[in-house]
Parts: structure tokens; C-alpha cells; sequence
């Protein structure tokens, strides 16, 4: 139980709103709650959330500490009350989870604590007891790889530091096998084949410049691309990265003469389709181990997939993906 003094420049204030301020990991949905459960109480009785406080009236908060702590990335999974996940397959050692697009899956520069997928896959594993960080020294619930905020598709969080290691070199070695599913305009010639150049980043503008040949500060980068279908000016592609550069698929695929679908930055927008985010998902996931995965090693063969692609469903109804 915690103890807090209302003073001179916080009397006058509503219940709720002092709360708010003085507990800041504590959710607004548990706040309302703990304030009708009498778990927050004024000078050692229960309270509406609407009452003014005045000077010198002593709040005691039966909450957890860890709701006290400093707002920081470590800590954000304790503001979400009811997370909010697409859970695509879960074990004991790993979790697929399909991110919708329009969320970032860490905070950026200290924003959107409690909003991004981390925080809600933190949450969710803290609620069900899989996941308990005081009995951690040093390891959370991690992703393995990332997704761009606004792209949708299959993101790997491991439970425990043995599979993060474990993935995190998977990955590395090319033993997991990624497609994307996507939309662009036009269509590629020829209809399957393979894109390579060089990528460099411009950090300030966020965007990457396809180039022929190599230059400081470029990356190699190959993509893989087969056409399923093409009508109305628009095709439909599966995509298999070589490499995992930034904005790698979208990049390449304007520079080859058809941009994404609703992707602004490398293309342009056109008004006739009704799209707020690029036409880009990670829609298939394939475990395909070469060499020894140890304790995840009966994930060896097993394929991954969402069931749900707006823009394939609006656009290509008729192809099976």
C-alpha cells in the first residue's frame, strides 16, 4: 500500500485525474475499476472518481508497485489492460502473431508506450502467468523479427531466451522461409523472376534509392517475385526475400516499373482505390531447418499462414494464395 498527500497546487482536482497522474502505468480501465472497488481510497474511505480532492486529503493506493514505476519501453506492457492480439499459433517456447497494419511493433523515440505490439504481447503473457519479469534478471518476451507500421503480416515473439536464440540465428541462416503477399501497379516483366541491386538508406527522409551498382554505404539486396494474376491494371505477386533490407519489396518493386498499391513513398497514390496503407503482407511463414534447432526442432517443416488479406480478398477473389 502506497500513501500520497494532496497539496496546494493539486487540491480542486477530480479523483480520477490525480490518479492518472500520480500511478501513470496504471490503465484507465483499471483505474475506474480500483476506484470502485475501493482500492484507491480518500482519507481511508471510498471515493466517487468525480470528487475534488482538497489540500492535505490522504490518498492510499492498494495497487502494485510496479504500477509506480517510471513510464520507460521496459515497463509500457503494464498500460494495457486488455491486449489485443491476432494469435496465428502459440507453444511454450513461441508465439506467431498476425499485426494488422497501422501499428508499430516497438515504440519509436519514447512514443506510443502501451500501443505497439510488444506491449500487447507483453501484456498478454503477464495476464495469462507465462511470463513473470520479477523473476526475470534480464530476459522479456522478445520479437524476433519486425514488420513495418504500416505493412500487416506474421511477426515471431519468443518466450524464453533459449528460442530467442535460437530463432534470432534461423533467421539469420535463412531456415525460415518468409513470403509476402502484395498488390502493385502494372504488370512485371517477366512475370517471375528476380530483382537485385543495391540499396542505400537516406535515414532523414526514412526511404531507401535502388541502385545498379554498388556504392558506400549500399547493401546488396534480392527479391524473389511471382505474378499469381493480373487484371484492371493491377497484379497480384508473392515475394521472397533474399536479403531483409529496409523497405526492401517496395523499393525494388517501383524501381522495376510497378509500385505498391498505396504506397505513397516509393509510388504514387491513386484516388481511385480507397487505400491507407501500401498493399504488402507477410502472409506465409515456413520452418525449414537445415541444421539442428534443438529444443524447437519439432517446428522442423511446419508452414504458417494468415487466412485474411484485404486487398487480395477485394481485388483478386478468385486466386487461391
Amino acid at each position: 500500500m502506497k500513501e500520497r498527500t494532496v497539496g496546494r497546487n493539486d487540491a480542486g482536482q477530480r479523483l480520477d485525474r490525480f490518479v492518472a497522474k500520480a500511478v501513470p502505468l496504471l490503465p484507465a480501465s483499471l483505474l475506474q475499476k480500483y476506484i470502485r472497488l475501493k482500492r484507491i481510497k480518500v482519507n481511508g474511505k471510498g471515493a466517487h472518481r468525480d470528487s475534488r480532492l482538497r489540500e492535505g486529503d490522504l490518498l492510499q493506493f492498494y495497487i502494485n508497485d510496479e504500477f509506480f514505476e517510471t513510464p520507460k519501453a521496459e515497463n509500457a506492457y503494464l498500460t494495457v489492460s486488455a491486449p489485443k492480439l491476432n494469435i496465428v499459433y502459440e507453444d511454450d517456447n513461441l508465439l506467431l502473431v498476425d499485426k494488422k497494419p497501422g501499428q508499430a511493433v516497438h515504440p519509436h523515440d519514447g512514443a506510443e508506450y502501451g500501443k505497439t505490439l510488444i506491449d500487447h504481447i507483453q501484456a498478454y503473457l503477464y495476464a495469462k502467468r507465462a511470463w513473470n519479469p520479477r523473476g526475470e534478471n534480464s530476459f522479456a518476451p522478445a520479437l524476433c523479427n519486425r514488420i513495418d507500421r504500416n505493412t500487416g503480416g506474421i511477426v515471431i515473439a519468443a518466450k524464453n531466451a533459449e528460442a530467442l536464440r535460437i530463432l534470432n540465428q534461423k533467421i539469420k541462416d535463412r531456415e525460415i522461409d518468409k513470403r509476402y503477399l502484395l498488390v502493385v501497379h502494372g504488370t512485371p516483366r517477366p512475370p517471375e523472376g528476380k530483382l537485385e541491386g543495391y540499396l542505400f538508406k537516406d535515414a532523414v527522409k526514412n526511404r531507401v534509392y535502388v541502385t545498379k551498382a554498388p556504392q558506400p554505404g549500399a547493401k546488396t539486396a534480392v527479391t524473389l517475385y511471382r505474378t499469381l494474376a493480373s487484371r484492371d491494371g493491377l497484379s497480384l505477386v508473392e515475394c521472397e526475400l533474399v536479403t531483409g533490407r529496409t523497405h526492401q519489396i517496395r523499393a525494388q518493386l517501383a524501381a522495376a516499373g510497378c509500385p505498391l498499391l498505396g504506397d505513397g513513398k516509393y509510388g504514387k497514390l491513386d484516388k481511385r482505390y480507397d487505400r491507407k496503407f501500401q498493399a504488402l503482407y507477410s502472409y506465409k511463414l515456413r520452418f525449414c531447418f537445415t541444421t539442428s534447432a534443438g529444443p524447437l526442432e519439432y517446428l522442423d517443416g511446419k508452414t504458417f499462414r494468415v487466412s485474411d488479406v484485404d486487398f487480395a480478398a477485394r481485388y483478386f477473389p478468385e486466386v487461391k494464395w
